[in-house]
């Protein structure tokens, strides 16, 4: 029983040494030209989407009770 456990704990250790680069390589990839078009945006156009999106989802005041 015990030698069964440890040929699929290695089975199981070699798929995921094997598969874990080709599986993280297009989130890596995603992100990299993520990277590359956010970085083509002139920083003063970031900022200002950053404050109209600030300014259209602003949490509500409270409502003053008497």
């Amino acid at each position: 029983m015990f030698r069964y456990a440890v040929w699929a704990l290695l089975a199981l250790y070699l798929l995921t040494v094997g598969l874990w680069p080709a599986a993280l390589a297009p989130v890596t990839l995603t992100l990299a030209g993520l990277g590359a078009v956010i970085a083509t945006i002139p920083p003063s156009v970031l900022l200002l989407a950053a404050a109209v999106a600030w300014l259209k989802h602003r949490p509500a005041p409270k409502p003053a009770t008497a």
